[in-house]
Parts: structure tokens; sequence; C-alpha cells
């Protein structure tokens, strides 16, 4: 009897430890997936949640800044799901397959209450409607999460009315907040959440993030991971929203031609991206990236580029433009986007900067 004793007592300890039963079953790279919560990169910004959860030293707010595509959102899902999940594989692991991680992730779940800009502005109605809410306890789930996202859109009203939540917050709520940089906030606001900085990915970790992950190939991947600048999550978005990728073709084609134009075909050009802002925008945005390029090539810095399928088009450029013409290029197309978000006239702002070009 001992000696069936004694064989059973080590898989007992494995059954309490999912972690090490997956391991020995040879889902090491599973289970490293799931350790980072299934994120490409920012590592220590899911050990400090999974520290906070685990120890049970859970803050009441957290502040997630960064560009936007670089994760902000999804590493507050998943860190819902690892507050949430009511079979975690460990600790602040959630298992990700349960019916409550389902539902976060589709953000369908009673618990997650999720705000954001109507018309580019969180308006004050939003917050008190969520406070409300947040004032019941949870429906079903151990914690009810609130997640503001892009709260530099807020209007002060709206700011000023989240204080209460955040100097008195209801028991069982924890809030996420995102925003582009924790600087446009009130300071109110700053200093009563935890402040999570999240930055662009080094390439090759989006590169294998994206063949590990999406099952991209690698040329594809190598691309999105530069034309995202290093976002995971803009890189997945150009992948599976093929409609970008060929905006960005057509957009940097004509920039290509407009450069052997006259300037009664530049006009022409501006009028006809003028009558779509956010396209026009869009346009420039490409061709900031493009001439930023150029710039690089110019100054011998090309391994540095984004644009990696233009590679030859840059190269004949940079044999025709120095170093100093195209950052003066860069400077033209940066103030005409500052331009137009004060909303100067477009087609004017267009015809100036195509006239700068060579």
């Amino acid at each position: 009897m001992q000696g069936i004793v004694s064989s059973r007592q080590p898989f007992d300890k494995q059954r309490r430890s999912p972690v090490a039963f997956w391991r020995r079953m040879g889902y090491n790279q599973h289970m490293a997936r799931r350790e980072n919560w299934d994120m490409i990169g920012h590592h220590w910004a899911v050990q400090v949640l999974r520290g906070h959860i685990s120890r049970g030293r859970i803050r009441h707010a957290y502040l997630i800044t960064g560009p936007r595509g670089v994760g902000r959102r999804t590493l507050a899902l998943r860190a819902a799901q690892a507050l949430n999940c009511p079979q975690p594989i460990e600790a602040g692991i959630p298992c990700a397959s349960c019916n409550t991680c389902r539902r976060i992730e589709r953000q369908q779940h009673p618990d997650l209450l999720v705000v954001q800009a109507e018309e580019e502005t969180l308006k004050v109605e939003q917050i008190r409607s969520l406070q409300q809410k947040l004032a019941l306890l949870p429906y079903e789930a151990r914690y009810k999460i609130a997640l503001l996202l892009n709260f530099e859109s807020a209007n002060e009203s709206a700011a000023n009315a989240l204080l209460k939540t955040l100097e008195e917050p209801p028991s069982r709520v924890i809030l996420f907040l995102t925003a582009l940089d924790s600087e446009v906030l009130l300071p109110t606001i700053r200093s009563r959440c935890e402040l999570i900085r999240l930055r662009p990915l080094p390439y090759t970790v989006v590169a294998e993030g994206l063949q590990t992950h999406a099952t991209i190939p690698a040329d594809e991947a190598n691309l999105l991971a530069h034309l995202s600048n290093g976002c995971p999550g803009l890189a997945l978005h150009l992948h599976r929203q093929r409609q970008a990728l060929e905006q960005r073709t057509h957009h940097l084609a004509a920039l290509k031609e407009i450069l052997q134009q006259d300037r009664v075909t530049r006009f022409r050009l501006a009028e006809q991206l003028a009558a779509n802002k956010s396209e026009t925008r869009e346009a420039l945005l490409h061709w900031l990236s493009f001439w930023r390029d150029v710039l690089l090539v110019s100054s011998n810095a090309g391994e540095q580029v984004i644009n990696l399928d233009e590679s030859d088009a840059l190269q004949q450029l940079a044999k025709r433009v120095s170093a100093p013409q195209a950052a003066r290029i860069t400077r033209n197309i940066q103030h005409t986007l500052l331009m137009l978000e004060k909303n100067v006239n477009p087609r004017l702002a267009l015809e100036a900067l195509l006239l700068q070009l060579p």
C-alpha cells in the first residue's frame, strides 16, 4: 500500500500544478504563450499585472499608455480574464478557453463595461452612466471591470467626473484606462492610477510573434512588423484588413507618379485628396513614412527603413535628393498634417505641399 501511495503522491502534486503538467506533456511553447497571456511581447507588463493578481495586491485603477496598435486594449482584456477566470491555469494565468474568458475576449461579458468616445469626444454623460453601473455588485464575475479607451478624448467635465470614482472606488471594481500619453491627462487622473507605459517592440519580436501567433509567412511578417513600426496590434490589423495595405500601395504609387508630373497635374491630385479629409490624412501619413525612409537611405541608414517593399524606389530617389532636402520635405509633410488638424483649407495646404516636392 505504501508503494501505491508514494506513486500517487507526485501525480496529485502535478495535478495541482497545471503548468508542470503541460510542460511535462511537451507543451513548453504553448505554456510560454499562456504565461505571457498569449500576447506578442510586453513580457514585463504581463509580469507586473500577474504579480499584482497572484499576490492579491491589485490596484483599483491602471492607466495603460502607448501608441495606437501597441497592445493597450489587449493587455487590459487579458488582465480582466486573469482577474475573473473561474479555472485559471495558475494564479494570474487565465485558461482563455472557458465561457468567461471567451466573453471577455469578445467584450460581451456583463461585468465588462467598455466606454469610448462618441463623435470623437468621451462625454460626462457616459461617465455618469458608467458610475451608476459600477455601483452595482458584479453579476457573476469576481470583479466588475471598466475599460475606458483612449481617455485623452475625454472632455474636462468627463475627466473631473471620473475623479470621484478614482478617489472612492466601489468594492470589487477595477478600472483600466488607455491613452496615447499620460501627460495629456489631468495630473489628478494620473496620480490615482498605476501607470503602465507600453512602447513599440523590436521588429524581430513582432515578426516572430506574427509567425507563431497568426501563422503569417516570414517575409510578410517582417514587412508588417516594419509597417506597423513595432506595434503588434496594428500589424495584425494590416494583415486582416487587406484594404488598408491596398490603400497604402495606392497612396505611394500616387506619390511616386506625381514626382514626374507638372504643376497642373499636382493641383488636380490636391483637389482629389482634399475631397476626403480622412483619406487626405491617411495619404500624408504614408507619404511621411516614405520620405522618412528616403532620408534614412540618403543618410546611409537604410537598414532602418520601414517600407521594405519600396527599397528600389527609395534607392533611386535617394540618388536624386540629398539628406537635407529629404529632411525638409519630411518637415513640410508634418507641417501640412498639423495645419489640417487646425482646419485650414485642405486643398490649399496640399497644393503648397505638392509644389515643394522635387
